[in-house]
């Protein structure tokens, strides 16, 4: 009988800096979603605001120090980057003491890591002008899902729903570290005055927010399935979530149905056809202002039941 051997997890940073004797990384090193993280860092500071004061924890509690603080007392052959610890490059030494902030390096793997994993996806659909990314998930209010690593994804608003609202001015989401859930509302955009939410494609703990687009809300209209991404989120029960959507030849169908039921829409409202040689112009909303924005989002946008 065939033996089928799991991959073992990693040593989490804090055991690989000798702080913990054991404990294995079960989150993909998504810290920030770790409770285990968050007890220590607690401790951490505590032990911090005792030591100013001249007092000391008795016990294990009152040993433990940042990881960070424990690597930097070793000798240059033994500060790993935090990138090789956390298995992504072979070895390579930290010269910064851990403050990734100021490294040129790690501004570099980030920068590519965006580049080759969310900036440059396979290839696009079309469908009368609307664009759709093969390998993304699709939910039916029109966020999209691509899966970045493991139970880490990047989600946002799809080129349809771009399209018809026009440019968005404002986008507010929950903060860093907020739990957000599927089909309920996680985005929130405006266009001078007019205001509409989109539901989350899927569960999940927020990882990221995209300060670009915080900035300027017009990147998604111009880009939304790349630099236009809103948020990044740990996801537990991802492969259970992705089942309810689409994916593939679903996103075709779904798609289709929808510039068609647009389309008799348009036609319907305005007696004109409101694209140019068969393909759907943009910012329908704005180059077309006999129509309602409410029945636009009753229409075409979920909402959250």
């Amino acid at each position: 009988m065939e033996t089928i051997h799991q991959k073992k997890a990693p040593a989490c940073l804090w055991m690989q800096a000798g702080v913990v004797k054991k404990k294995s990384c079960i989150r993909d090193f998504s810290c920030t979603t770790c409770r285990f993280e968050r007890a220590l860092r607690k401790t951490c500071h505590e032990n911090e605001a005792y030591q100013k004061q001249g007092m000391v924890l008795k016990g294990k509690k009152g040993r433990l120090v940042f990881w960070q603080e424990k690597l930097k007392k070793q000798s240059l052959a033994k500060k790993p980057c935090v990138h090789h610890m956390k298995g992504h490059i072979d070895f390579k030494a930290c010269t910064k003491a851990y403050n990734c902030i100021d490294c040129e390096f790690d501004q570099y793997f980030h920068d590519q890591f965006k580049v080759y994993t969310v900036l440059k996806p396979v290839r696009f659909n079309d469908f009368s002008g609307v664009s759709l990314p093969v390998g993304y998930y699709l939910h039916s209010g029109h966020t999209w899902v691509k899966i970045e690593d493991h139970n880490t994804v990047r989600i946002g608003i799809d080129d349809f729903a771009s399209r018809v609202l026009g440019k968005f001015t404002t986008i507010k989401t929950p903060l860093m570290g907020k739990q957000i859930f599927q089909g309920k509302n996680a985005i929130h955009i405006s266009r001078n005055g007019h205001k509409a939410s989109f539901l989350s494609p899927v569960s999940g703990v927020i990882t990221e927010i995209n300060s670009q687009v915080s900035k300027n809300p017009g990147l998604i209209n111009q880009a939304p399935y790349t630099d236009g991404w809103v948020l990044s989120l740990y996801c537990p029960n991802l492969k259970q979530e992705l089942k309810q959507l689409m994916f593939m030849d679903s996103n075709k169908l779904f798609m289709n149905k929808e510039v068609d039921r647009l389309y008799a829409f348009l036609e319907e409202e305005t007696q004109v056809m409101a694209a140019d040689g068969g393909r759907l112009g943009s910012d329908l909303f704005g180059n077309l202002p006999g129509i309602s924005w409410e029945r636009l989002l009753k229409l075409f946008i979920r909402k959250d039941l």
